[in-house]
């Protein structure tokens, strides 16, 4: 029996995992087609991208360890029915739950792991991911100045160069614009040929200009700016020293990221939530507070004319509530009387709508935030119980279709993967924006699957020919006479 579970491992953990680092890789090229415009052409460092697409690899765990449990299953026991060995393990009396068993061991350990890695490693892996694509969004594109073009990727300058040498650093027909001042077009700088190289901090380009000129506006009382004189400097040789330090990557404070919850383990996003929570409760009672004594209250004990603020205030210990009061509470007073009060009522319920217009847009932002750490809270635990339930739907689906390979499993896997990729992401949109509880939206995926997966699982034990088209044909003949008069 330990031969036979030691085969069942080993022809497990190979197309596991094969199949889990092609996930990744594909999920990885995903990445980086959508951010190849973020990376591109901003000169950064071979270490910089390394270090991107390691912790963004790690981000994508979650999805690609489901779907190499589900196609590895379905592969393993596919060769196993494929050769055989699966009949004769049966003809020698050992059932298919026997044959499932260590497989079942391995598959709860990788679920163990991949909680933990869920709750410890994933919220690093995000903060140093994040970061990093913020900072690299921020960056700006490398210096490189392309011919006929306005190039202002330098603070404050706009160059222009007619024609660039072979070696790229000699320039023909330069024009610079300097707008440092802020006055517009009023300096320019115009070559006829032009030299640039790097200073030696590579902090620095020199750009080395022969047979120009420089023309200034004098712009300093603007009113009179028609009147003011122009002045042109030519020379022979002008050296100009542009900063580059802007085109080096710079490293934001990580700690900006930390308190987003997706950079939270389990216990911090619940003390999170309950702080939330509680801020959250707080602000509704205040506002609550607010509106009781601007709106939901009359006044009974009135006379003559609309109270000042400190009466207004004195006469709170007075009011009774709305329900309370009798439906023609305007008849005892005068006409004067009632239209005062008419003005108090409208006065109240305008500042009530005010409180209620001003703080409801913060609240609603607070709740969705306290549903997004709910929904990443349930996360943890969803990726753990995915493997184990796509594994019940793949080793039984592996023993029916008997088919090993990359083929059929592949397409299947995949049906099975994209269906429980999309119940999931419907599940936790709902859950975000609280149509459902969050606990239904996260588990929405597991609880359609699983019954999926126990009815392969008691199939696949009988042998049920699920896929074997003659059955299918015989059962409809079957049922079609029955049916017949």
């Amino acid at each position: 029996m330990k031969k036979l579970y030691l085969l069942i491992i080993k022809s497990f953990i190979g197309p596991f995992l094969g199949t889990f680092f092609i996930a990744v890789f594909v999920l990885l090229m995903q990445f980086l087609w959508k951010y190849v415009d973020d990376l591109v052409g901003k000169g950064l460092e071979w270490y910089i991208i390394t270090e991107l697409l390691f912790y963004a690899s790690a981000t994508f765990v979650p999805m690609a360890l489901p779907l190499a449990v589900l196609l590895s299953s379905i592969m393993s026991f596919g060769n196993l029915g494929e050769r055989y060995e699966l009949v004769a393990v049966k003809a020698a009396g050992i059932s298919l739950q026997k044959v499932m068993y260590p497989l079942i061991v391995f598959i709860f350990l990788i679920s163990v792991a991949a909680f933990f890695f869920s709750n410890n490693v994933m919220p690093v892996a995000n903060l140093k991911f994040r970061s990093i694509l913020y900072d690299v969004k921020e960056q700006k594109l490398a210096f490189n100045i392309k011919e006929k073009i306005y190039y202002n990727g330098i603070d404050g300058y706009v160059i222009r160069v007619d024609k660039k040498g072979k070696d790229g650093n000699s320039l023909k027909k330069v024009m610079i614009y300097d707008h440092t001042g802020n006055d517009g077009n009023t300096k320019v700088t115009v070559a006829d040929s032009g030299y640039m190289h790097l200073s030696n901090d590579q902090q620095g380009m020199y750009l080395s200009l022969y047979n120009g000129y420089n023309f200034e506006e004098d712009t300093k009382d603007r009113s009179k700016r028609h009147k003011q004189p122009l002045q042109r400097t030519y020379f022979d040789k002008q050296v100009v020293r542009f900063d580059l330090s802007g085109f080096d990557l710079k490293r934001t404070d990580e700690n900006l990221f930390r308190n987003n919850y997706h950079m939270l383990n389990l216990q911090q996003l619940s003390d999170a939530r309950d702080s939330l929570t509680g801020k959250l409760t707080e602000v509704k009672d205040k506002v609550d507070n607010r509106i009781r004594r601007e709106g939901m209250y009359h006044y009974v004990q009135y006379v003559d004319k609309p109270p000042a603020k400190a009466q207004e205030e004195q006469l709170q210990d007075t009011l009774m509530p709305a329900d309370t009061l009798p439906a023609d509470i305007l008849s005892s007073y005068t006409a004067s009387e009632q239209e005062s009060l008419i003005g108090l009522a409208l006065s109240s319920a305008r500042r009530s709508k005010n409180q209620v217009e001003f703080n409801g847009k913060s609240i609603e932002r607070q709740e969705r935030l306290i549903l997004k750490h709910e929904v990443e809270w349930h996360r943890k635990f969803t990726l753990s119980f995915a493997c184990i339930v796509l594994f019940f739907i793949g080793a039984p689906l592996g023993a029916i279709i008997r088919r090993g390979g990359l083929g059929l499993p592949l397409v299947i896997s995949v049906l099975f993967f994209v269906t429980y990729h999309i119940i999931s992401i419907t599940g936790e949109k709902y859950a975000k924006a609280g149509i459902i509880p969050v606990y239904e939206g996260m588990w929405l995926a597991s609880a359609v699957l699983l019954p999926l997966g126990i009815f392969l699982t008691l199939k696949s034990t009988t042998d049920a020919p699920l896929l074997d088209m003659e059955a299918w044909r015989k059962m409809i003949n079957k049922a079609y006479h029955k049916i017949k008069p």
